[in-house]
């Protein structure tokens, strides 16, 4: 019995420690960002490809709930619209083709920093689950005369839309928080996007086992502070 309460107390006691290391933060920030997105589709079977660039825009809100030793933890939700899509690298023919698919992402990102709150700089790493829904598309095709000649006769990607609108996949980035007192946030990141769905249907019958996006993103974003810890 003496034991069991001496047990009980060392946890409570550990607890209530624990409780006091973090430092409650109340800080809510929105704004705006900015970038280029470098798209290539993860094709099975394969479809050589090059980057396919395109403008990526949104809205960010940053709520910040607590300070732990030196991590400044936040979470982060934004609304962006990024154009994704592919470039194909044609050898066997004059031919060039390119596909825009327009998306709006919704990430959800716990984002980790070190450095000054305010008043200076801190790096941050952002984490997080991302959803997105295929808005609308195009397709350029060029080099004169079209033919279907590819080295591997994978040309069914030509006359297919995009049968799987919604997507979800992982995100993740590193990047620079540079803050005023005043609290203004000017941020600079690298990200990555890794989907795991398939624009295509991917069963046995169709032509794709697998048709996922995987994006390269650089963007500046604006925040400011609307709630501040006193």
């Amino acid at each position: 019995m003496r034991r069991s309460l001496t047990l009980l107390v060392m946890l409570s006691l550990a607890l209530h420690m624990a409780a006091q290391v973090g430092l409650p933060r109340r800080d809510f920030a929105v704004g705006v960002s900015g970038g280029y997105a470098l798209n290539k589709m993860s094709f099975n079977p394969t479809i050589k490809q090059d980057y396919h660039g395109g403008t990526t825009f949104g809205a960010t809100l940053r709520y910040t709930c607590e300070k732990y030793f030196a991590a400044i933890c936040a979470l982060q939700v934004e609304v962006n619209y990024t154009q994704l899509g592919w470039k194909e690298l044609i050898e066997t023919s004059p031919n060039t083709y390119e596909r825009d698919i327009n998306y709006v992402q919704v990430p959800l990102l716990a984002n980790v920093g070190f450095g000054r709150e305010r008043g200076g700089a801190k790096v941050f790493i952002a984490l997080g689950p991302q959803i997105g829904f295929a808005m609308s598309e195009s397709e350029k095709r060029g080099g004169g005369e079209w033919d279907y000649v590819r080295p591997n006769n994978v040309v069914e990607q030509y006359d297919m839309k995009v049968e799987n609108k919604f997507e979800y996949g992982l995100t993740g980035g590193l990047g620079m928080d540079v803050s005023t007192r005043s609290g203004h946030h000017f941020l600079i990141e690298g990200r990555y996007y890794y989907a795991l769905s398939d624009i295509f249907h991917n069963s046995k019958k169709d032509p794709f086992e697998r048709s996922a996006n995987g994006t390269i993103i650089a963007k500046i974003s604006y925040l400011f502070d609307v709630i501040r810890t006193k």
